[in-house]
């Protein structure tokens, strides 16, 4: 607890540290690895504790994302209207989705899940009059008074403070009846059902819980960049939150947090901070970010099976 509370403390005081330095650049850097931390964090919910592979989790966070956008494009420019309702409206599609692909296993699971988001994708793609493949532009920031979101040290404490309450929320849930439960039914289906555990009704809380917070994530990223397009439903987004989650750390409070952090800092300073040797060697090669990222990601399975904050929680040896 007195390492969380450490953590807070240097993350609450971190912006105005770069605010002084004049580099609110990485502020809103932090904000989005922030926000991505949130999605990824959902999306460790359902497979580390839910054991449910989803590839389709990019779906929640486009819903998120495209609630929020629309109902700003018609005139609801309240945070405190446009957020709970992208909420509701991605746990509901979790619920649906979640209701259809549960009845299914293994690799089944995983196509139906994939096939949803991509009929999302779709979807959305044809809805011209809210952008189609272009996208959907807002001129400013939601309002959240008494906060300015416009602010980015505003808004990065509010993204903080949502993930604050999230990991929160999920050691706790994590130690509840809930939780033990879901980790019985991931650990052993069979058993769990045949001591009467509902274990359909569990994993559709668990799934329909995820959704609604990927929605706020999505929400959030509409709000923080004014853009959201079709691409955020994509199935290669749904990837990139599995490749955080493997990076950080499977069944870990801190792996979807770690992981974004990591990938995303991984993929910037690849792109803006060349190698000079490698520069010589490959002058492209900062075009080229995944491959870094599938070497880290192949290195992090065979090394640390159990992700970064499985390697960080490692007692030293003696």
């Amino acid at each position: 607890m007195k390492k969380a509370l450490a953590l807070l403390v240097a993350f609450v005081l971190l912006p105005l540290a770069l605010r002084a330095l004049e580099q609110d650049f990485y502020i809103s850097f932090a904000s989005r690895v922030m926000i991505y931390a949130l999605a990824a964090t959902s999306l460790n919910f359902v497979l580390g504790y839910g054991g449910m592979i989803s590839f389709g989790h990019a779906a929640f966070v486009g819903t998120g994302a495209y609630a929020a956008a629309i109902l700003f494009a018609e005139g609801v420019a309240s945070a405190w209207l446009a957020w709970p309702a992208a909420i509701v409206l991605a746990a509901l599609a979790a619920a649906l989705i979640g209701a259809v692909s549960l009845r299914t296993r293994g690799v089944y699971f995983i196509m139906i899940t994939l096939a949803f988001a991509q009929m999302m994708f779709y979807l959305v793609n044809s809805l011209k009059m809210y952008g189609g493949d272009e996208g959907l532009t807002a001129v400013r920031r939601p309002e959240a008074w008494p906060l300015d979101l416009g602010d980015e040290v505003a808004f990065y404490y509010v993204a903080l403070a949502l993930l604050a309450v999230l990991l929160f929320a999920l050691h706790r849930v994590s130690r509840a009846r809930f939780g033990r439960a879901l980790d019985a039914i991931r650990q052993n289906e069979a058993r769990a059902e045949a001591i009467g555990f509902p274990v359909y009704r569990y994993r559709l809380a668990c799934f329909v819980i995820a959704g609604a917070v990927a929605g706020l994530a999505g929400a959030l990223l509409a709000a923080h960049g004014k853009y959201v397009n079709p691409g955020v439903l994509h199935w290669t987004q749904s990837g990139t939150l599995l490749i955080m989650v493997i990076l950080g750390g499977v069944g870990s409070l801190w792996g979807g947090a770690l992981g974004a952090a990591v990938l995303l800092s991984l993929e910037h300073f690849i792109a803006d901070y060349p190698v000079p040797w490698l520069a010589a060697l490959a002058p492209n090669y900062t075009q080229h970010a995944a491959l870094a990222v599938g070497a880290v990601l192949l290195a992090v399975v065979l090394l640390a099976p159990r992700g970064i904050a499985g390697l960080l929680a490692r007692p030293p040896r003696a």
